[in-house]
């Protein structure tokens, strides 16, 4: 610990902006715990993750704060878990900002430490305060939220519109012919995916049949604006071209790049030069175009000796999915390959398969490298990287979030005492214990092919004798069940502090 404080004080003096460390932190979607190479993964290579967890401290048991996109993005930002602020479950194309511009985000306190602060990638977050006009100025959004640029998809990839928001503008856009988005009715009077699955260039499984943009039908309906239209498979390119263009301009002062990719979320369309480059179709492939992402980052880092001045960070937003609305031969062609690598579930699951993510912090000659069983969580990325940037957070602000620098820094194999998972019901996380409470629907998602972890009854698991939740101990251990319950209902009912 106190070679940790040692460290701190060199990276977090009375001028901030002088000498705090750039911030690159990548957040990946649906990238499962077992996918990369350094997890385990089979499928695809991923040189360049493998580098960043053998340069960097790897985290075993590092959780986003939710099974699916929105909420766990939310908590990430915040430093709140999404369960306390309603609407903030996955989003439609067309939702509104679920940020709040007036609170604190990881942006505006970085930039509030001196930092210029970018997103770039998906955001899904919401933009505008309802009934948005695509053609005018997108408002509020990121940069209403402390990012002084933004390059982002508004939702994902499966979801029009399917346009980038440069900044408050859709980029690209054709005044003379304006974009129209609806999730209400239908505006869009062309051919559907579900009228039309001859004219798809890849068929929809389930729920992805209206609004068809370059050959592959979406949710949700959507009319004009043809000319800024992405096409799927330059997508990791505009993005990673934008991200490398902002850290060239900024190598002069600390910046912080949320660098959120597409891949591997659907559909799943890499660009030409990754198809066959893994053994498992579209959505092997896709994970190597992230790798391929991440390696070209790390590389502009080293051109521009920016490498032992930044911390990078690599996670994903939830866990895995094969079948997520496409036919892609993701379930077909996983092979050997296990996404969740030993756990349980998925992408929106109770079980450890729906949060348990990779994690990964490098930062050269301060992180030391290594692997560590640490319980981590992505709402603590407000508190920990505030403190790296010597910047102060004010009572009753991101109030889940805890300060993680002994953790990441390798002085402290424990990490949190618990963390709260969101997956439809909600699940409490203490030491080796996990509590699962209970919750009506379906105990198996049959479109998606992943158990919930939905019961009729409070779970109980001890994840160090039994990693993949097969046993549950409930009714074994009845004290500690009752114990871990309380606990998770005074989480849920207090209001946050620091």
């Amino acid at each position: 610990m106190f070679a940790v404080a040692c460290l701190l004080a060199l990276a977090t003096p009375q001028d901030p902006a002088a000498t705090a460390p750039n911030i690159v932190f990548v957040l990946a979607d649906d990238v499962g715990y077992g996918d990369p190479a350094f997890s385990g993964g089979t499928g695809a290579p991923t040189p360049n993750l493998d580098r960043l967890a053998r340069e960097g401290r790897r985290f075993t048991d590092a959780h986003s704060t939710s099974a699916t996109c929105t909420p766990s993005r939310y908590s990430l930002l915040t430093g709140s878990y999404a369960f306390r602020r309603p609407g903030t479950g996955v989003l439609r194309g067309d939702a509104a900002l679920v940020l709040d511009p007036s609170k604190p985000t990881l942006a505006s306190l970085l930039r509030k430490g001196g930092y210029r602060t970018a997103v770039i990638g998906k955001w899904h977050l919401g933009l505008g305060s309802g009934d948005l006009d695509w053609n005018g100025a997108i408002a509020p959004g990121p940069l209403e939220c402390g990012f002084d640029e933004s390059f982002v998809l508004p939702a994902t990839g499966d979801r029009v519109p399917c346009v980038f928001v440069d900044g408050q503008r859709v980029a690209g856009l054709d005044p003379e012919d304006p974009l129209h988005v609806s999730y209400r009715e239908r505006i869009d009077p062309s051919p559907s995916g579900k009228e039309r699955p001859d004219l798809l260039r890849m068929r929809w499984s389930h729920g992805h049949d209206q609004t068809i943009v370059d050959g592959i039908s979406r949710i949700g309906w959507s009319r004009g604006g043809l000319a800024a239209r992405w096409h799927d498979e330059d997508l990791a390119d505009r993005l990673v071209e934008r991200a490398v263009d902002f850290v060239r301009r900024q190598k002069e002062r600390p910046f912080f790049l949320y660098f959120a990719t597409h891949d591997v979320h659907v559909p799943r369309v890499p660009h030409a030069r990754f198809t066959g480059k893994s053994t498992m179709g579209p959505r092997g492939d896709a994970l190597v175009q992230l790798d391929w992402q991440v390696g070209v980052l790390l590389d502009t880092l080293d051109e521009l000796g920016l490498a032992e001045k930044t911390i990078v960070v690599f996670t994903s937003d939830n866990g895995p999915v094969l079948d997520d609305g496409y036919v892609d031969d993701a379930v077909a062609k996983c092979g050997e390959h296990r996404p969740c690598g030993p756990l349980r579930g998925g992408k929106y699951s109770a079980f450890e398969g729906g949060t348990r993510v990779p994690f990964v912090v490098r930062w050269p000659g301060v992180v030391p490298p290594g692997t560590s069983a640490a319980l981590v969580s992505q709402v603590d990325a407000c508190a920990t990287l505030a403190q790296l940037a010597g910047v102060e957070i004010g009572d009753g602000d991101c109030g889940d979030s805890t300060d993680q620098t002994a953790a990441w820094f390798g002085a402290d194999d424990a990490g949190r005492d618990h963390a709260v998972l969101q997956a439809g019901v909600l699940a409490l996380r203490e030491g080796r214990l996990k509590f699962v409470s209970a919750g009506k629907g379906p105990a198996f998602a049959a479109e998606v092919g992943i158990e919930l972890g939905n019961a009729k009854d409070d779970q109980l698991y001890d994840l160090a004798a039994d990693p993949g939740e097969r046993e549950d101990l409930a009714g074994a251990r009845p004290e500690d069940l009752a114990r871990l319950k309380a606990r998770l209902a005074a989480i849920t009912a207090a209001s946050p502090r620091k």
